[in-house]
């Protein structure tokens, strides 16, 4: 297991989002809500193009503290959502999500977490707690 200590910068992982696997998540969750597939709709209601799921989004921050910490280690995980996943047709997004340890006592650590697409941050407030 990595040992971790306060100030540590955590090395980022990108996830790749793409419209296939936009269909996949909505296929999984039971969210069929047109802004995630259909780029005209998305367009109608304001939005650039299509967008992915927040908790698709999360998730994938979510994955990563679990393969830093082991997936049986992550005792909270918590993110607001602050900007949209854009997902043009035919491109492969990069979702990157990278960590610092702000904290470490008591057998757990605290994570703040980053994620980032296209250099605009897209969780806020994003943190969990990892058992040690």
């Amino acid at each position: 297991m990595t040992k971790f200590e306060a100030g540590q910068e955590l090395a980022p992982k990108t996830f790749t989002i793409n419209r296939k696997l936009l269909i996949a998540y909505a296929s999984a969750s039971g969210d069929q809500n047109p802004i995630h597939q259909d780029e005209t709709f998305a367009k109608s209601v304001g939005l650039p193009d299509v967008i992915a799921h927040g908790m698709l989004t999360m998730a994938l921050a979510g994955k990563y503290l679990s393969d830093i910490a082991g997936s049986q280690s992550v005792i909270e995980f918590s993110a607001k959502f602050i900007k949209p996943v854009v997902v043009p047709a035919e491109t492969d997004v990069s979702l990157i999500v990278s960590g610092k340890v702000t904290e470490v006592s008591n057998g757990t650590a605290k994570i703040e977490l980053l994620a980032m697409c296209n250099d605009i941050k897209v969780l806020g407030m994003a943190k969990g707690l990892i058992k040690l």
